[in-house]
């Protein structure tokens, strides 16, 4: 049996997939997986078991080779029995049907339902519920008993000797100060980010008053947010790795091995679960449940509007009150509590 696993296009999506791929995994022993992804998601889920063969595509690209039509025909080569849908996309169903697989199973959404076998009635999106348990119902569908909600990842060899190297260069004293890593990008849009200045005093007051080192996460395009965090905070024990070869499998392994990371609601915070680090997450315009993974060592902080949550990429008001409103004390005292009194496993109202 062939099975093709179309994954999620978001990174933390991706990351909260791992619960139903690896129950797939298990159901079908014998089955030959693919996992058909984006490349940033390849890099995600580098290093892990789940599936046999991972094949790219991306919809922008000019590489032939990525092209969704060319990904298609490779797929009909193949005579897939399954194609299990994770997205909810046209798009997506458009690429299963094209494939020739027998059963075709996913959430009939967006008016593809004809493209699809298996037509799993979505629940309304008026009321979030979290997209772990989603993905795990395309899972159940398929008869796989072994349902967890425990997500996972790996880090590579590669990824190890990079955040190894980059700690030599740093020197011992500030690696044995204990890290806490902080994520302050995001690519949903500019109605996640806590203000930078917000994160530099935050980041300083840990600093000072915890005696730890803070490293600042990046990806390429959040560089200079990084540098200007580092340059407000003004502390020697305040680092970056905006010049490092960045790449998310460096931002996993670098999560790995830290006490704490805290972060605003974007993809890599779904990295602390899977290496069973705690993680304090900032939210603004998204609900909570939609991304709820029942971490018994997360805490979710989030202030408080009438206007919200409105799940728009920029505030439609100009105010940002959602995040801006969070302030830097209430942030401090909540990670504070996370390691000294374990208080974990709830979702928290900022004042």
């Amino acid at each position: 049996m062939k099975i093709a696993l179309f994954l999620p296009n978001w990174i933390g999506d991706a990351v909260m997939a791992t619960p139903a791929i690896r129950a797939i995994r298990e159901h079908y022993l014998d089955a030959e997986i693919f996992g058909i992804m984006r490349p940033y998601v390849g890099q995600v889920l580098e290093g892990l078991d789940l599936v046999d063969r991972t094949l790219l595509y991306s919809p922008r690209t000019r590489n032939p080779e990525l092209k969704a039509w060319n990904l298609s025909q490779e797929l009909r080569s193949e005579k897939i029995d399954i194609a299990v849908l994770f997205p909810n996309s046209l798009r997506t169903a458009a690429m299963a049907w094209l494939s020739g697989a027998s059963r075709r199973v996913g959430f009939s959404r967006d008016l593809r339902g004809w493209l699809l076998t298996d037509r799993l009635q979505p629940l309304s999106r008026k009321v979030p519920n979290p997209v772990v348990d989603e993905y795990l119902r395309l899972a159940e569908h398929l008869g796989c008993t072994q349902l967890t909600r425990q997500t996972e990842l790996a880090v590579t060899s590669a990824d190890e000797d990079a955040i190894e190297m980059f700690w030599r260069k740093q020197g011992s004293v500030l690696h044995n100060k204990g890290t806490i890593c902080i994520n302050s990008g995001g690519a949903f849009g500019a109605a996640k980010d806590w203000p930078k200045e917000y994160f530099a005093e935050l980041a300083r007051k840990l600093a000072v008053e915890q005696n730890k080192t803070i490293l600042v996460l990046c990806g390429p395009s959040e560089v200079d947010n990084a540098r200007e965090i580092v340059r407000q905070a003004d502390h020697p024990q305040v680092i970056t790795l905006a010049g490092e070869k960045l790449s998310l499998g460096l931002t996993k392994a670098a999560i790995r091995e830290s006490e704490l990371l805290i972060t605003t609601d974007s993809g890599p915070r779904h990295f602390a679960q899977p290496f069973n680090v705690p993680v304090v997450s900032l939210y603004g315009p998204t609900h909570i449940a939609w991304s709820d993974t029942y971490y018994d060592k997360g805490i979710n902080l989030q202030k408080e509007v009438d206007c919200g949550p409105c799940q728009k990429r920029d505030c439609p008001l100009g105010h940002h009150r959602c995040m801006t409103g969070m302030k830097v004390e209430t942030v401090y005292q909540t990670v504070v509590s996370l390691w000294e009194q374990g208080q974990s496993g709830q979702v928290r109202r900022a004042a």
